[in-house]
């Protein structure tokens, strides 16, 4: 019997590629955004362009039982959108009532299992001031104190998640993504993440060339690439993991070292000039010790490998835009 599935956000980055992903299993697949996938047509089954939260709307997306429903429909962006503290009153009301109308419209239709998308943006801010020693393990999560309203509407929505879990006998899933990147994702404008940032400030750079980085540059991250991502999602959902997981690399890297490494890539000659700009914590790295030990695998691509891979894309998105 074919699997039915929704992918709410389907037109964003990390929805697109899932969606590719499970249509290629042989699910029939059912997609919903504000805007088709940007970059590409949608390979789903059946494409709903409409607002989440807008409980009519979720409604008629969830007009059976779905056997997967993937909740990664979220306003976000990156560091320039997330920490100027001018959207907090949009993200933690849309993202809170998109949650709140799909984990209730699935409760009323039976619909077990949900895979929300969670992030590391979560963690006490406190424990990550150390850009060498971070800590994400999944316990470290409370007390809380996340560095952002952003963080704090995921938090808010895990613990919504769980409720269902606990109260209405669901299988809720939860991972928490740490900087997801790759092809296809959104590379300018304002809420594009640091790898796309600074492959497209390193792209647009002359040779020899100087570009722009936020801060002094020795803050670190750990980046995932898409593929991984996927696979991570897809794999947790179908798990009887109950509590929520790190789904990122555990490939520490510093900004300034991370444009140096996408520089190497371009063969060009880059300067780090770094300047004042959001940054959000000093230091963040994804604990694996869990995933492993819940799902028996973890991700365990280079970070050049799917930098070189995002460089040649963004590239060729920089060269056409000329």
């Amino acid at each position: 019997m074919t699997k039915k599935v929704l992918v709410c956000g389907a037109g964003g980055f990390i929805g697109c590629h899932l969606v590719n992903r499970l249509v290629a299993e042989g699910c029939w697949v059912r997609g919903v955004d504000l805007k088709f996938p940007e970059f590409s047509e949608t390979t789903a089954h059946d494409f709903v362009i409409g607002d989440l939260r807008n409980q009519s709307v979720v409604q008629a997306v969830v007009d059976c039982r779905f056997d997967e429903v993937y909740q990664l429909a979220a306003d976000m962006g990156g560091a320039g959108y997330i920490f100027t503290g001018d959207h907090d009153a949009d993200i933690m009301h849309n993202s809170a009532t998109i949650n709140l109308n799909i984990a209730d419209a699935c409760y009323k239709r039976n619909i077990k299992r949900i895979f929300y998308s969670s992030s590391a943006c979560m963690y006490p801010a406190y424990n990550q001031e150390d850009p060498n020693n971070p800590n994400c393990a999944e316990d470290s999560a409370y007390p809380a104190n996340p560095d952002s309203e952003y963080g704090w509407e995921k938090l808010f929505s895990e613990r919504l998640y769980l409720s269902y879990n606990r109260n209405h006998g669901m299988e809720c899933r939860i991972g928490r993504y740490h900087n997801i990147f790759g092809p296809q994702g959104t590379w300018t404008g304002g809420k594009e993440k640091a790898p796309a940032a600074l492959c497209r400030k390193v792209a647009e750079a002359d040779d020899p060339g100087v570009i722009d980085v936020w801060g002094d540059g020795s803050q670190t991250r750990s980046f995932l690439y898409i593929d991984e991502c996927v696979e991570g999602t897809i794999r947790m959902l179908r798990s009887d993991c109950e509590v929520p997981v790190n789904i990122g690399s555990d490939e520490m890297i510093s900004i300034n070292n991370l444009v140096r490494m996408v520089a190497s890539i371009s063969g060009k000659q880059i300067e780090i000039r770094n300047i004042p700009g959001p940054e959000g914590v000093r230091g963040r790295n994804s604990d694996n010790t869990l995933i492993r030990e819940k799902l028996g695998w973890a991700p365990e691509m280079p970070l050049k490998d799917g930098m070189a891979r995002t460089y040649s894309w963004i590239a060729e998105q920089v060269a056409n835009a000329r």
